[in-house]
């Protein structure tokens, strides 16, 4: 999904007719939200739950945190399942995510990307999913998104924003990206996790440090070092993601010369058709293709080879208060 640009001018500021015309379907929406969240009875795992969500929609790096996230309860010797709902998949679940057997067409392109980190369990119905990885002996549940699902009680909730386009212009759907206001959300929420550089960071708690009434974590996305020199490539770059400009950014800070850059919807399935054409019109140019680790693994298995893969991961810059919570769940 593309955002409307309207969606992030950030406050104070001139109120954005579009915005203004739509606020009255964003109070419905955000009054849809509300109730839903008071709806039916959450549903108690039994193993800690990590809640790692957002927001607003859109991409703001829910996934390297959650790889991050279950790296580290590894190191501390839990055995933590990933829990998704499999956007963009056609099972319904609950199934377990085997990346030898299943397809981003199946599950889902973040699940399959995660799977190679954590055992994951896909479902629509997310208690479902928790049930499943419980059964299957999950110590800690690792939920990816869902802040906004009442099914499943969470032990730990964090809001992970991107620093950078931040809670976009402050308003609800559609007037804004937002699926809930502000303050109602970090009312639920223990922990905001801002992603991006210092100055980005800077200017977040300039604009958006009057909401924040729980603790803040900041971090970054780091390209993953692999040995790869992309200093004078020239590259066409293309992304399905929810920022697509922030891979390109990334590749030109790593030294590649993207000489075209191509976004895609996020999630959008990439077909032989379209395919074909991405290396017709790279071999035109003389560049390399590159794409996203989660765009990669929705190619199918004849492309990968004609494809280089820039990874980042994600960094917390202390990750001493995250430990503490972590500790106090006995993880």
């Amino acid at each position: 999904m593309r955002a409307p640009d309207f969606w992030f001018e950030p406050p104070p500021g001139p109120v954005n007719w579009r915005s203004k015309a739509l606020a009255p379907l964003a109070a419905i929406y955000a009054w849809g939200t509300a109730r839903r969240m008071t709806q039916g009875t959450e549903m108690r795992s039994g193993v800690p739950v990590i809640c790692v969500g957002n927001l607003q929609v859109g991409g703001t790096g829910k996934t390297p945190v959650c790889i991050a996230l279950a790296v580290r309860l590894q190191a501390r010797g839990v055995k933590v399942h990933i829990v998704s709902r499999g956007y963009g998949g056609r099972l319904a679940g609950p199934v377990v995510v085997n990346e030898r057997q299943h397809t981003a067409a199946d599950v889902g392109d973040e699940p399959l990307l995660l799977s190679a980190f954590a055992p994951v369990v896909i479902a629509r119905d997310r208690a479902a999913a928790v049930r499943l990885a419980v059964a299957s002996g999950a110590a800690a549940i690792l939920m990816d998104d869902g802040f906004q699902n009442p099914a499943v009680a969470k032990d730990l909730s964090i809001v992970v924003v991107e620093a950078g386009r931040g809670f976009g212009n402050g308003k609800v759907l559609p007037a804004g990206p937002l699926r809930e206001p502000i303050e109602v959300g970090l009312k639920r929420a223990d922990l905001l996790l801002s992603i991006g550089e210092p100055l980005a960071q800077a200017r977040f708690r300039d604009l958006w440090g009057a909401w924040i009434r729980v603790p803040h974590l900041t971090g970054t996305l780091r390209p993953l070092q692999t040995g790869m020199d992309w200093q004078g490539l020239q590259v066409f770059a293309f992304a399905g993601i929810g920022h697509p400009e922030k891979f390109f950014a990334t590749l030109r800070q790593m030294g590649a010369d993207v000489v075209r850059a191509k976004g895609l919807p996020d999630h959008q399935p990439l077909s032989q058709r379209l395919l074909l054409r991405l290396e017709a019109e790279a071999q035109s140019i003389g560049a390399q293709l590159v794409t996203t680790e989660k765009d990669a693994v929705r190619l199918p298995e004849w492309f990968r080879p004609k494809i280089l893969t820039l990874p980042v991961r994600f960094d917390l810059d202390d990750w001493s208060r995250l430990d503490s919570s972590l500790s106090r769940l006995g993880l």
